[in-house]
Formats: C-alpha cells, structure tokens, sequence
C-alpha cells in the first residue's frame, strides 16, 4: 500500500502537524506502508529534509511563499498542490490530508478525480485561535466561519481522523456527519527517556538543586503561557528558586520577553528557544522537575505524553483535548483552572521529591499506552478499512463516548 500525504507545513517549521505527520510515516514504513509527502518549501530547504534528519526523496517540496499573518508558515497555490498530487496519486491507493488550507482543496480535487478514498488529520481546533491572528474581527464571527469551513471540508471526506474524544465531540456539534475516527498520534518512548539532565543544566548554567519547571512548545497566544507566568509569580513565593523554562518560538515571543523583563522576572524564567527534537529536546525534559501546561485549545497535548516519557511529573489545565490524557491513571496534577490554585500545585509537586517520584512512575506506565508503533497500527487499520469500502466502525466515534487510545 502507498499513501499520499498533503499538508500545508512540514519540518523545518516545527508544530504538532509536522511532528505526527513525521511519527506516522516513519511508523508506516516499519509496516510496510510505503508514504509520498508533499509539503511546501521553505527558505534555505531545497531537498524534503525531516527535522534533524536526511534529505528523503519521498517528500516533494513546492515553492510557497510566507503567510503575512504568520511569518512561520507558508501559502503554496492551490494549483500547485494539485498538481503535484494529481502525479503523485497515479501510484498511491489512498490520500491522506494533513491540513485545511491548500493541501485541503487539492486533496479533495484529486481524491474525486482519480477515485481514491480520503481521509482528514483534524489536528487543530480553529475557531478558537482565528482571533489571534485577525483582532479587528469579531472573534464570533470568525468563530462562525471556523465551524461553516470545517463542516464543508469534512463533510467532503471518506473520514476524519481526530486525536481525542472532546474534538469529535466538537465536531459533531459542528454538523458533520462523516465518519470520525478518535487516533491520537503516538509518541517514540525511547527517544524521551535518554536524556541528560546533568549536560543540559551545565550548558545553560542551572544549579543542579535547583527546581526548574518546563514549558515546550510554540510561543504563541493561544498557549496560554501568561498564564503561566502569573503562576510563577505566586509559586514564587513559596519555592523562590523555582526557574521557569520557555522552549520553544513563536509570534507571541517578544511580548512574553518584554513582560519578563517589565516585571523583573529575568532570573526566575528562561528562554531556550527551539531544541532539536532528537538530541537537545530530550537533554531538556531530564534537566526539569515539573512539566506545566495551560493551554485551553489543544487538540490533544503530545508533549504531555514526551514528558510523562520523559518521567516528568505534569501539573496541567485539562481542557479539550488534554482531558484524554490528563487522566487520574496518568498520574498529573490538575488544578483548577486558576492562577492561584495552579500556583500551589506547582509549588507542591516542585518542592516535594517523594510526589514527583509517584507521579514520575504513574507517568511513564500512562505514556507507555500510547507508543507510535501501537497507533500507527490503528491508522493502518484505518486505511485497509477504506481501501476496501468498508466502514470501519471498531473506533469510529459516536455520541457521548469517551475514548482511550489502547
């Protein structure tokens, strides 16, 4: 079997989208599974590089330029992609769709015009992050045109595959009536329980005693990381050598660091930027203590999965698609929603080391259930299940049911 990947971004520019698509096809290949990815090309990229790895001739690059609103990302005509896929499905069985832009638009153009079967990834939760990036708008009627856009294009699709239950909740309410699949993306074990934790500490000049909570991810609005300074603020006060840890870039960067600086807040947090997800990322997970998290529009949360990897204990807000993972087996901490509330979690998880030893075990067990090899197994099935017009329905989704991924 061949499938065809199209997403709108891919490694170097380093997400969620980028990392599962990377997880999938790597676990694909192990089973057989052979994948053609396109994706757009960024400055500097001329080859189809993976993030950290080789030049992969399976990925095709085409020529895109920045997106006005998000320097990060990249627009390839519509056209383009279409293109490129139209020549690439003449030996693929099936087409998966990463993204609901371009990639979208030629995915489903393709899929009706050769006849192979389509599948969706709905990795991110848009209505709640429109407002970010277009603030003149009333945030209700961007959230409105989220909903109407993603009823359309999932409503075009054989199935959609979503990475927790609250988001195929969400997407029922939307209207949408294609078949939903609940199949988070798994996570490498073993890439997140090597790290070196004296290494990192000596290069960033971190006093081996002391506590250091962790942050990774983008720097953006919609990740709630002021959130988490409020918190320090508070924990502060009663673990006052607590070091807050910021890996990770992003657009809202430079507003975070000017609030650091505004608040004197320098030498109680750190910002790292992005680390290599194949040595510096795992050296950074084993120099923290605690993982904090408050995003409130995560589709699923992997790096609360890398940290429980990682052994790191996680103090977290559960909300959307988080609520599948922080789970009492899991062994986090949730707090409530509230700065002070979180603050005294982090402040008891930092300052005990007999409860992060607990929540350290309860931790990896909970993350060793959602291994990469266990669920790409269930993407495959997925695809063999729609390669033979038949509809899977071990895993569909239906109202109200909850879903874990083993």
């Amino acid at each position: 079997m061949r499938v065809l990947m199209i997403s709108d971004v891919y490694f170097p520019r380093i997400n969620g989208v980028s990392t599962a698509i990377q997880t999938y096809r790597q676990q694909l290949d192990a089973q057989g599974i052979d994948s053609i990815l396109i994706a757009p090309r960024y400055d500097g990229d001329t080859a189809g590089k993976a993030e950290g790895g080789p030049e992969d001739p399976r990925v095709k690059r085409l020529r895109s330029w920045s997106v006005p609103l998000d320097r990060e990302d990249r627009f390839v005509p519509p056209g383009d992609f279409k293109r490129a896929a139209m020549e690439a499905a003449r030996t693929c069985d099936l087409i998966h769709i990463q993204t609901p832009f371009s990639a979208h638009m030629a995915g489903v153009a393709v899929a009706r015009a050769t006849g192979r079967p389509v599948v969706s990834s709905y990795h991110t939760l848009f209505e709640e992050y429109l407002h970010h990036y277009a603030p003149g708008i009333p945030a209700g009627w961007l959230r409105g045109l989220a909903r109407m856009i993603s009823r359309k294009q999932c409503n075009a699709l054989d199935a959609i595959i979503v990475p927790s239950s609250p988001m195929a909740e969400r997407l029922h309410a939307y209207g949408i009536a294609r078949p939903m699949h609940v199949l988070p993306t798994g996570i490498p074990l073993s890439r997140f329980g090597s790290g070196d934790r004296a290494r990192f500490r000596a290069h960033y000049q971190i006093d081996e005693d002391r506590p250091v909570a962790l942050f990774v991810g983008r720097a953006a609005h919609e990740k709630n990381i002021d959130f988490l300074i409020d918190a320090l603020r508070h924990a502060l006060r009663d673990c006052p050598r607590l070091l807050l840890l910021i890996a990770g870039e992003g657009p809202a960067l430079e507003h975070l660091r000017d609030r650091v600086h505004a608040e004197q807040l320098v030498d109680s947090v750190r910002f790292v930027g992005y680390l290599d997800r194949a040595t510096e990322l795992p050296d950074c997970y084993a120099a923290a203590d605690v993982f904090v998290f408050a995003s409130r529009t995560e589709t699923q949360g992997l790096v609360l999965l890398e940290a429980m990897a990682a052994g790191l204990p996680v103090v977290a807000l559960a909300e959307m698609g988080t609520c599948d993972i922080l789970t009492p087996a899991s062994g986090a901490v949730v707090p409530a929603d509230d700065v002070q509330a979180f603050a005294a979690a982090l402040s008891r998880v930092a300052s005990s080391p007999e409860l992060r030893a607990r929540m350290r075990e309860q931790g990896l067990a909970w993350a060793a259930e959602w291994s990469d090899v266990a669920l790409t197994a269930k993407l495959t099935a997925l695809y063999r299940s729609l390669l033979s017009h038949s509809t899977a329905t071990e895993n569909s989704w239906k109202a109200p049911s909850k879903a874990r991924p083993v």
